[in-house]
């Protein structure tokens, strides 16, 4: 079964410096019926204009991953951790037991677009911690950006999901198939257009996808897609 959840009935946040859309219920926006799906608990799409940014704020007991999809953001933390994340970056941060970190615009003239995602992680009290690597993406094709195992160059994430990026030109197709048939499927439609098993999504749009054995990916538009699978 593949539940759509359309872009536009996202909840919004709009400030001077953000534009931003949630997946999921999220700071003032309570949905009871999007409040996460299986251990994926925040999918926000966020505009940063240049200069600004998230001050110094606390955390606590999550997996933090951030996926930019233009610009750069810098990005500073309590655990020692400081860089700037740039598009074929994945970024992941254990909030663990508590960690404190900022988020900043790195440019003074252009806004960064980017996924930050939070995931639960599967044991409480972790030690917080950062790891953030540069990944190529395979063209037309998928690629691992984050593994519970960390597995093939992916960054750790301490719950039992694996991310993939699909990234595919106009006309092109790919296939997923689940790590095991229980498991459950959220597709996030970060940049163009694409159908799965025949649905039609576009830029924005999720899809809640459970005991599909198989995913059939088809691009209508150059486009980058998150897949996260996950134990349900």
């Amino acid at each position: 079964m593949i539940t759509i959840r359309k872009s536009a009935d996202r909840g919004i946040s709009r400030f001077s410096w953000l534009d931003s859309r949630h997946s999921f219920s999220f700071g003032e926006y309570d949905n009871p019926n999007h409040r996460q799906f299986g251990p994926l608990r925040v999918i926000n799409e966020d505009m940063v204009a240049p200069g600004a940014g998230f001050p110094t704020h606390p955390h606590r007991e999550m997996e933090i991953v951030t996926w930019v999809l233009s610009g750069a953001l810098a990005h500073k933390d309590n655990s020692g951790g400081q860089d700037v994340i740039r598009p074929g970056d994945i970024q992941r941060m254990s909030a663990g037991t508590g960690i404190t970190h900022s988020e900043f615009n790195a440019s003074a003239t252009d806004p960064v677009h980017l996924l930050q995602i939070w995931l639960l992680p599967a044991v409480p009290n972790l030690t917080p911690g950062y790891e953030q690597k540069a990944i190529p993406l395979t063209p037309n094709g998928l690629t691992l950006l984050a593994a519970h195992d960390g597995r093939h160059g992916a960054v750790t994430i301490h719950q039992t999901v694996d991310l993939w990026a699909a990234t595919l030109a106009p006309g092109q197709t790919t296939s997923f198939t689940p790590a095991f048939p229980t498991r459950i499927q959220w597709l996030q439609v970060a940049q163009g257009g694409l159908s799965v098993n025949g649905i039609d999504l576009s830029a924005g749009d999720g899809a809640a996808i459970t005991g599909e054995s198989a995913l059939t990916l088809h691009a209508t538009s150059d486009t980058q897609a998150l897949i996260f699978d996950m134990a349900a």
